[in-house]
């Protein structure tokens, strides 16, 4: 499910016009930033006057910063008068993406992943308090597939992905304690976990045994399954691939049983080098 984003629009200190400007709300760069942003949650485009609505800010300011993009290419309009993104900023976003060294080498894994138990992989790596998905494959066949997407972001403490990453940087609970800080964890399913308590716990559950699950914890009616991958460091993981399973055909247990294959399939990429 897609989520509309708002924003309040604080200015950013010693930007022009100082805290205030513009009735409190984003100016100049930030503006221009976030229209670029919003544009790429409307697939099929998006009217002035709801862009206006969402960001928060007047209509003439919206509509100079979708100028700004348009004239580098970034955002287009279309036959219907609806913004959308460029052709220049999908060129450059597909173009660095496919060259990427890490996409590019864990692509076969996911490949054959994806065909072996008929459900979507992915690759994903830990950005603070979330998980960014680098590359997904989805199963060669099925009628239901997850809406993930590359670029795309869960938390980090509900996820395989995120879990595993963070079994390797949280040790003790004073660490978990500090890393949860001042916000609760968003709470996705009457299975995530929450508390400091609990995610110490599995996370050295994690480490003991090697390899992350989400039992449901994300995203009810999906399980999944995460090992770590060596792409740019010998012993440290660059991140995780995960097999990502609807429930009701792949139990959770099932991925679990079928840890040893998962491993030969990883190959050399999921081997630490000495």
């Amino acid at each position: 499910m897609e989520h509309t984003q708002t924003y309040d629009g604080s200015t950013a200190p010693g930007e022009a016009g100082g805290p205030g400007a513009d009735g409190g709300r984003l100016v100049g760069s930030d503006r221009v930033l976030a229209v670029l942003k919003e544009l790429a949650r409307y697939a099929d485009g998006v009217g002035l006057e709801e862009l206006t609505r969402v960001i928060g800010s007047p209509k003439p300011t919206v509509h100079r910063a979708l100028g700004a993009l348009r004239r580098a290419g970034l955002a287009a309009q279309d036959t219907r008068g609806r913004y959308v993104l460029g052709d220049e900023f999908l060129r450059m976003a597909f173009a660095h993406h496919e060259v990427r060294p890490d996409h590019v080498r864990v692509r076969p894994v996911l490949e054959a992943l994806a065909h072996r138990f008929g459900e979507t992989a992915h690759y994903a790596v830990l950005d603070g308090r979330e998980v960014v998905y680098r590359a997904k494959v989805d199963p060669p066949t099925g009628a239901v597939r997850l809406t993930s997407a590359i670029g795309g972001r869960n938390p980090a403490h509900a996820t395989a992905v995120g879990k595993l990453l963070l079994a390797r940087q949280l040790g003790s609970p004073d660490e978990v304690a500090a890393w949860i800080g001042d916000r609760p964890p968003e709470r996705r399913t009457p299975g995530t976990l929450c508390t400091a308590a609990d995610l110490h716990r599995e996370l050295g559950a994690t480490r003991e045994r090697g390899y992350g699950v989400d039992a449901q914890e994300n995203e009810t009616g999906v399980n999944c399954l995460a090992l770590p991958v060596y792409l740019t460091s010998p012993t440290t993981p660059s991140g995780a691939v995960s097999v990502s399973a609807l429930a009701y055909r792949t139990p959770l247990a099932t991925l679990v049983d079928a840890l040893a294959e998962i491993r030969g399939l990883l190959g050399p990429l999921g081997e630490p080098h000495r």
